[in-house]
């Protein structure tokens, strides 16, 4: 009877972990943000935290992400990538997420925002993108989205309602960076 000792399987395990490794590396670019009430302009006293993290394909024409977040003191009902630098609010690229019947209407396509909290996930491609027309990005232009993500002028939040009276910018925000280029300096 033939044994095989268990170190003789370690060095296949490693090569398996790198190939899967460097295929995922392979794949795109992975972005991300921490959001928190403290990141809002102005800044929000807010108990709600969250997660944004996503991936642009290597050929920069999608990019998947998701979107977590919990503990919020209003109901959400809006989500979006902003094109803006720290402690500027900017206006809106794309919508993550929209629940109509609370004013949240995106795009043909948006999906409906997690009540009270939760994960929503998706595809942003050219179409997806709707502006600022006003801070030079056009409707449908990604390549430039990409770009100011990579330049660290983009932020994710989340808008509910306790913070669409007094405090328009949203309940939770962060600002998007790489995940090895940390040009949000959530600190």
């Amino acid at each position: 009877m033939m044994r095989t000792r268990p170190s003789a399987l370690w060095p296949l395990t490693i090569a398996g972990a790198t190939l899967l490794t460097v295929a995922g590396a392979a794949s795109g670019e992975v972005i991300q943000a921490r959001l928190i009430g403290y990141e809002e302009t102005p800044a929000v006293s807010s108990p709600g935290s969250g997660s944004f993290t996503a991936r642009i394909d290597r050929s920069g024409t999608q990019i998947e992400y998701t979107l977590q977040y919990d503990g919020l003191q209003g109901r959400p009902f809006m989500a979006h990538i902003h094109f803006g630098q720290r402690r500027v609010a900017g206006g809106i690229s794309v919508w993550l997420c929209g629940n109509p019947e609370d004013g949240g209407t995106g795009p043909m396509g948006t999906p409906r925002c997690p009540v009270p909290g939760g994960t929503v996930s998706g595809v942003i491609n050219a179409a997806s993108v709707i502006g600022p027309a006003g801070q030079l990005i056009a409707p449908t232009e990604l390549s430039e989205l990409i770009d100011a993500i990579r330049a660290g002028v983009t932020y994710a939040n989340v808008h509910t309602t306790a913070a669409s009276g007094g405090v328009p910018g949203g309940e939770i925000r962060g600002q998007i960076r790489g995940r090895d280029n940390d040009h949000g300096h959530d600190h």
